[in-house]
């Protein structure tokens, strides 16, 4: 079984406090989630390459027929790669927390819980790893903004930042949340392809709010995701205020990290 020789090590020093304790879990399970990606040559690759297919292919079939109301101008592969950068985050995060089960089954799990480190910290630990990965996936992905036709001088960069690392917290909570309740890698596509990919298609980034039958409006309306896309379109295109999108994008963040907070308290029996 994997040890956990950082947490373990600050077990043995009395002196440590319980912040001292819980920072040196997540840095634990941090560094553990980057090694582990960046080592896996495939899950890098592919992580970038399937949302830059979806993109090209995608984009270019559709690029005849697609007509921006009152925006003529631009074209469908300009108005798509907000929603793939979306989608970037979206599989980095349901791939980065799958390793949650892996773990368990692994016996990870059971050395991080015997540590006197609190739940949360697991919890943070386990998101933040994937919040990096994801970040630095749409980082690549973002210097092909000039190909999408996008001037870089005027984006939004602190906006685009904030809207990407809060949709990637709660991409990846959620992912934490729905992990520790399954059993098997098998359970957590399923769920995920249930739930997260219908969420993206209906968030604006294939086609927009205006035109689409009023039940799918409102399905977009209440969808959180639809606010990260339109927030990052926003911060691409810059000089356009995303205040509602932010406060969307922040309170999805906070809630699905309490949620997934919650899931490791209540289910610890699901580590065992």
């Amino acid at each position: 079984m994997e040890r956990v020789e950082a947490v373990e090590h600050a077990r043995e020093e009395k002196p440590a406090s319980a912040l001292q304790l819980n920072l040196a879990t997540i840095a634990v399970l941090v560094s553990r989630d980057l090694r582990r990606f960046f080592r896996q040559r495939s899950r890098v690759v592919g992580a970038l390459v399937q949302p830059l297919i979806f993109w090209l292919v995608i984009g270019s079939g559709l690029a005849g027929s697609f007509r921006m109301q009152g925006a003529e101008q631009i074209g469908y592969l300009q108005y798509f790669y907000p929603g793939i950068i979306m989608l970037v985050v979206l599989f980095t995060s349901i791939f980065t927390t799958m390793s949650v089960i892996e773990d368990r089954h692994k016996g990870f799990l059971q050395a991080v819980l015997v540590a006197p480190a609190s739940r949360t910290a697991l919890v943070l630990g386990k998101t933040l790893g994937g919040v990096t990965i994801a970040l630095a996936q749409a980082a690549v992905f973002l210097a092909l903004l000039p190909l999408a036709g996008f001037d870089v001088r005027v984006v939004d960069w602190p906006l685009c930042a904030g809207m990407l690392l809060f949709t990637s917290i709660g991409l990846s909570s959620m992912g934490f949340g729905i992990a520790w309740w399954l059993d098997s890698t098998q359970g957590y596509h399923v769920v995920m392809s249930v739930l997260l990919i219908p969420l993206w298609i209906l968030s604006g980034a294939m086609f927009p709010l205006h035109g689409a039958a009023s039940w799918i409006g409102w399905m977009m309306r209440l969808n959180p995701m639809s606010y990260c896309v339109s927030g990052i379109r926003r911060a691409l295109y810059g000089g356009t205020p995303a205040t509602v999108e932010l406060a969307v994008v922040l309170g999805f963040a906070v809630a699905a990290t309490v949620w997934a907070a919650y899931m490791a308290s209540r289910r610890g029996n699901k580590a065992g």
